[in-house]
């Protein structure tokens, strides 16, 4: 029986890293290392891709209410700043809560772009894959939407593209119409899924006092969820010394609940009475703002009240991402 040649790899084009493609888990690597690509270079790229960034938005103007209207608002849209300037015919770059058919990005027929945040995305770092959304974009057909896709793990972020000193001001809206300029002439697929969604949408509406804080309506009470820039640890001791001297509230039949992390950040919760409007809140909130700042200025130890009631936060505290 006739043995097998070796294999030569001396004729084979040895790559540098930088330049070897991406190509199927099960296929030979373009490297010329006889190995398969999810052995040899396609496992750090599968690893960069699903490693987790817990705090995906940081460094983005407006990082509160990124989290915000991520995990929390129904209906919003803000406008974005890109760092270059708008290319030549797209008039307008937004942001979205969502958009309909769960499209990650459309462009419009005026060649504007809606930037929807609320969808599944395939690595661990969302600001990846909304700025590789945002890229293909800008580059689309005017009239189409965008579809999902698996993006590389040297791609650019939101931080790389957005302007971090632009405003970051979002706009709460009571239903989605802004998904299209002319609800009244959509597709009858667009209204059915508008119809949908506006029936889903829990009232909800930004305060005007203190950044980040959401009030929302529910059927059995309302609810105020503020989204808050400060390390968690700091903020839970800041907490649990405004809970132990009854302090937490906002006012009459108000009270901190418990919160919720999401996306590096922490999400304090109170239950308000069903009476209990967004203007309402207004006043106690920019006034327990003032208390908290007091608070988290604070070095003291906890007190033993103080270590129960930070107990009691943190087994009330749920994480959302």
């Amino acid at each position: 029986m006739a043995k097998k040649r070796p294999q030569s790899k001396a004729g084979k084009q040895q790559l540098k890293d930088g330049e070897i493609p991406v190509v199927g888990a099960r296929e030979p690597c373009p490297c010329g290392s006889g190995r398969r690509y999810k052995a040899c270079h396609g496992r750090a790229a599968a690893q960069a891709v699903t490693e987790l960034v817990h705090r995906p938005f940081e460094g983005l103007a407006g990082e509160c209410d990124w989290v915000a209207l991520r995990e929390l608002v129904p209906a919003a849209t803000v406008e974005l700043t890109l760092k270059d300037g708008l290319p030549e015919g797209v008039p307008s770059v937004k942001l979205a809560t969502v958009l309909p058919m769960a499209w990650p990005a459309l462009r419009r027929d005026d060649g504007s772009v809606l930037l929807a945040l609320q969808n599944d995305t395939s690595s661990g770092d969302l600001s990846r894959d909304l700025a590789d959304t945002l890229q293909r974009a800008l580059e689309a057909e005017p009239g189409t939407p965008v579809a999902a896709r698996r993006v590389p793990a040297d791609g650019p972020r939101l931080q790389d593209l957005l302007d971090p000193d632009a405003a970051f001001e979002p706009e709460v809206h009571s239903g989605f119409e802004f998904w299209v300029p002319d609800a009244e002439n959509a597709t009858a697929e667009v209204s059915a899924s508008l119809e949908r969604a506006n029936a889903a949408a829990i009232p909800t509406t930004l305060l005007s006092g203190v950044d980040a804080a959401y009030w929302c309506e529910t059927p059995e009470k309302n609810h105020l969820r503020w989204v808050m820039p400060h390390p968690e640890e700091q903020l839970l001791d800041a907490l649990a010394r405004l809970h132990a001297a009854g302090t937490s509230s906002l006012g009459d039949d108000t009270r901190l609940v418990g919160s919720f992390r999401a996306h590096g950040l922490v999400v304090p919760v109170w239950d308000l009475p069903s009476s209990m409007g967004a203007e309402a809140c207004e006043k106690p909130a920019v006034e327990f703002a003032e208390r908290l700042a007091t608070a988290l200025a604070s070095d003291a130890p906890l007190t033993a009240e103080e270590r129960r009631a930070r107990g009691g936060l943190t087994n009330r505290q749920v994480t959302l991402s």
